[in-house]
C-alpha cells in the first residue's frame, strides 16, 4: 500500500504536469505529441493533459479537469483519450495519486518484444519498482487498454503495454515520473546484460535482504523477480593484467 500523500492543490497539480511533461520530453522519452499524465487533486477528480500537444510545449491553462468516470469538470481543450488508462488505475488502486504514460526507446523495445523486465540483476531497480509485466496488446483510445492494465494496477508499480509503450504511478506524481526513469534505466541495462551475453544473478536470499531494506525505506509496492538457487556473484572478479615485468 502506498502511504496517502495530501491531495496537491489544482494550480500546483497543473504546474507539476507542465514540469514533468517537459522531462519527459528533454529525456526523450516522448516525441511528437506521444505521452500524457495526469494528477489526482480529490478523491474524484484529476487533471491531466490534452490531446494532439508535445509534453514539451505545455502551460498550465491547457489542463483539463475530469471525474474518475471521466466527465469533464473544467477546461476548455479535448482530453487526451488515453487518459481512459489512467483513469482505470485511480479505479483499481485509490492510493495511486499520479500516472504516468510513455515511449521511452528501451522500455518500448521490451514491451514490443512481448519480454517482462524481471530479471534480479539491477538493485536499485528492484527496490525502487520491482518487476514489470507486459500487459496484452489493446487497441489504443478505447476500453480494451484500461482492461489490459486491470490486472496489474494494484501489485505492480509499472506496465509494459504490448507494441505500445509504458505506464507507471505513484503516490505523488514525483514518484510515477521517477519510476518511469528508473524503468527506462532498468530496460536499457537489461538490454545491455543481453548483447554483453551474460549477467550474475541475485538470489532468493539476497533478495530477501533488499526487499528488507526497501520496506524498511517505504517502498511497499512492486513485486519482486525470483532469484536464483546460488550465488553467482560471491567472489571478485579480478581485472587481466599483462605482466610487464619489473619497472
Amino acid at each position: 500500500m502506498f502511504v496517502q500523500n495530501n491531495y496537491p492543490t489544482d494550480e500546483q497539480a497543473k504546474l507539476d504536469i507542465v514540469k514533468y511533461g517537459r522531462g519527459l520530453f528533454q529525456h526523450g522519452y516522448v516525441v511528437s505529441n506521444d505521452g500524457n499524465i495526469s494528477v489526482k487533486v480529490s478523491e474524484n477528480e484529476i487533471w491531466c493533459t490534452p490531446t494532439d500537444v508535445s509534453k514539451g510545449d505545455m502551460n498550465p491553462d491547457i489542463m483539463v479537469k475530469l471525474d474518475l468516470d471521466g466527465n469533464i469538470i473544467e477546461g476548455h481543450e479535448t482530453p487526451s483519450s488515453e487518459v481512459k488508462m489512467h483513469l482505470r488505475v485511480y479505479q483499481e488502486n485509490p492510493d495511486v495519486m499520479a500516472v504516468v504514460h510513455a515511449h521511452p526507446i528501451y522500455a518500448t523495445t521490451f514491451a514490443i518484444a512481448g519480454v517482462a523486465l524481471d530479471e534480479p540483476t539491477l538493485m536499485e531497480a528492484l527496490m525502487q519498482l520491482g518487476s514489470v509485466p507486459v500487459a496484452k496488446y489493446a487497441k489504443p483510445g478505447v476500453d480494451e487498454v484500461p482492461e489490459s492494465i486491470a490486472p496489474f494496477c494494484k501489485d505492480y508499480n509499472a506496465v509494459l503495454l504490448s507494441n505500445h509503450g509504458a505506464l507507471t504511478w505513484g503516490d505523488s506524481i514525483s514518484t510515477a515520473y521517477r519510476r518511469m526513469e528508473v524503468l527506462e534505466d532498468y530496460a536499457r541495462i537489461t538490454f545491455n546484460l543481453h548483447l554483453l551475453g551474460k549477467a550474475r544473478y541475485l538470489t532468493e536470499e539476497q533478495l530477501a535482504g533488499l526487499d528488507e531494506r526497501r520496506r524498511a525505506g517505504g517502498f511497499t509496492t512492486g513485486l519482486l523477480p525470483r532469484g536464483v538457487s546460488r550465488p553467482q556473484n560471491a567472489s571478485d572478479v579480478l581485472p587481466r593484467t599483462a605482466d610487464l615485468g619489473p619497472l
